[in-house]
């Protein structure tokens, strides 16, 4: 099991507070009576405060509950004990537990918000950027066609041609946001079918005819039988798969697209060459909206992968990324719930 690492994790606020009650400790020590009960009651909130903003009920618990403590030990008779003689200890709880809470309660009223927010920009910048270039295309073809009545056969199909390939990608990136929220919920009822992989991957490499080349895809699939799941979804997962492999792929290079029998599950590996991406961006590939900072050129939502991860954790199945051999390998592999009996 991977470690959290401590940057990211809810002990490194705790050890901050605690450290901050251990300094605050030792000063109202050294200043009691000048300081007087009240006063070292209030700054011993300040540890409460520094865990409550970041919006983690727990942790606002346990530095409360050592905040007490510590004033119920060193400053309320009976001094160096934890008897409990003196309802200003019950009060002090009570106070800073209130305090800690609401704290919690607004920082993480404020934290979702700003999610919203980012999740609203994200989804602003989509409808107006990448919706937009296709958009574009099919506008712009469309008037050259109805300008210009010299065009020949050849000129007419090929611009006909790109008309369809960027309502395709209109319609591709449509059915992803529309899909986006549906699918993250993880609450839906997939529509479990026998399922040829064969067809589904005829069916996914439709959505490319027109652009892509066969001698640019190398294609293997294991002979198996058929696999129980959700067709239109596990349909989807390889159109997306392909679709992030050819927009990232380096130009002239093939995409390889492998479904494995691997006796339990299904494994499906998608790979193209790409110029190195660190471990740590591949890890968040998989994120909603999250797109590599060179990636401005290229077109693309940055929700496709995290589809993908939805689709293959609907099935109960495990996905990830990996660089290797100049490349990056998406692997997703899907366990094999029933077997069918075919004579």
């Amino acid at each position: 099991m991977k470690k959290t690492p401590l940057k990211n994790s809810i002990y490194t606020y705790l050890l901050k507070a605690f450290g901050i009650l251990l300094v605050i400790t030792l000063i109202s020590h050294m200043f009691h009576q000048p300081l007087d009960i009240i006063n070292i009651a209030l700054i011993h909130i300040i540890p409460v405060v520094t865990v409550a903003i970041h919006g983690n009920i727990k942790a606002t618990i346990i530095i409360t509950v050592l905040s007490v403590i510590f004033l119920n030990f060193l400053y309320i008779p009976p001094l160096y004990s934890f008897s409990v003689h003196n309802e200003l200890y019950i009060w002090s709880f009570i106070i800073f537990a209130i305090v800690g809470l609401i704290i919690t309660i607004q920082a993480k009223n404020l934290s979702t918000q700003t999610k919203q927010n980012e999740m609203r920009e994200n989804l602003l910048n989509i409808i107006s950027h990448d919706l937009r270039t296709p958009l574009s295309t099919i506008i712009g073809t469309t008037n050259l066609l109805l300008s210009n009545s010299s065009l020949d056969e050849k000129g007419r199909k090929n611009l006909l041609e790109d008309i369809n390939y960027a309502s395709i990608r209109m319609k591709r990136l449509i059915t992803n946001i529309l899909d986006s929220t549906r699918l993250s919920s993880l609450n839906i009822d997939l529509k479990f079918d026998w399922c040829d992989f064969e067809d589904i991957v005829g069916v996914a490499l439709e959505e490319f005819a027109d652009k892509l080349q066969d001698d640019l895809l190398d294609i293997k699939i294991e002979d198996f039988r058929l696999f129980w799941g959700d067709n239109i979804l596990l349909k989807q997962l390889l159109v997306n798969l392909l679709d992030n492999a050819f927009k990232y792929s380096v130009n002239n290079t093939k995409v390889s697209l492998h479904i494995i029998d691997s006796k339990n599950s299904l494994k499906i590996e998608v790979f193209n060459q790409s110029s190195y991406i660190e471990e740590k961006k591949l890890k968040n590939i998989f994120d909603k909206f999250y797109r590599l900072e060179d990636s401005n050129d290229i077109s693309g939502s940055g929700i496709g992968l995290a589809i993908c991860k939805s689709i293959v954790t609907l099935h109960g199945g495990e996905i990830k990324a990996s660089a290797i051999n100049n490349g990056v390998l998406i692997e997703a592999k899907l366990p094999i719930l029933k077997k069918a009996n075919l004579v």
